[in-house]
């Protein structure tokens, strides 16, 4: 018995594949994707493309629910803004940047602790990016990756504000490494648009001079 030829792609990096040739697969309609995470998996194809082109990235297709379309991709900014925390440990150390700071006149108060307060910068990253994680993989608040109840998705304004100032304090403080991180992936500006674009933050916290038309505030902001 003769089969008929068939192409089988297989979406995945086998164990031993090198960086270079992650994700040398065929891209895929997000109408032809079939998985419970499709939604993260065509947010990733389209960065993959090309990160540069931020319209196209956070453009949802037709029938996306908007709060799922939210929370994937805040995810996906969280998994990201981890190389950038990655980059920040070798020069933001507990001695130099004893404040989550934003220039002279911003200081963030750590809300990991039971009554928020100071911390030094890279703790305050570790301490937001795990309170992230933690809160997006709950699954009290987000037990479907297809449905979100208003209730979670309200929440994730306060999850924008708090990692939005790992972007702030390595813009003011250390603009090297913010830069070449920028360069590479675009990431500080699709966040800004996105935040804009679901009114997740207030213009007045928006203090990286990224876009063309934002203003800067200054203040002390708590958790």
């Amino acid at each position: 018995m003769k089969m008929a030829d068939q192409t089988v792609v297989l979406r995945r990096n086998r164990p031993g594949t090198k960086a270079e040739n992650f994700y040398r697969w065929c891209d895929e309609a997000y109408e032809e994707m079939d998985s419970t995470l499709v939604v993260q998996q065509y947010i990733q194809q389209t960065i993959r493309l090309d990160h540069n082109n931020i319209d196209t990235i956070l453009n949802a297709p037709e029938t996306q629910d908007e709060g799922v379309w939210k929370y994937e991709h805040l995810r996906q900014f969280c998994m990201e803004l981890n190389g950038l925390a990655v980059r920040l440990q070798g020069e933001c150390q507990p001695a130099t940047c004893t404040q989550m700071t934003a220039t002279e006149q911003w200081i963030f108060l750590c809300a990991a602790h039971k009554t928020p307060k100071e911390c030094p910068a890279i703790d305050y990253t570790r301490h937001t990016l795990d309170g992230a994680a933690c809160l997006l993989n709950s699954n009290k608040y987000f037990p479907s990756r297809v449905s979100i109840k208003e209730s979670s998705v309200a929440k994730l304004g306060s999850v924008c504000r708090r990692v939005y100032r790992i972007f702030s304090h390595a813009y003011f403080h250390h603009r090297q490494i913010f830069d070449e991180f920028e360069t590479e992936t675009t990431l500080c500006r699709r966040f800004t648009v996105f935040v804009t674009k679901y009114n997740l933050m207030s213009r007045d916290n928006l203090i990286v001079p990224i876009l063309e038309d934002e203003g800067a505030g200054q203040g002390e902001s708590e958790a």
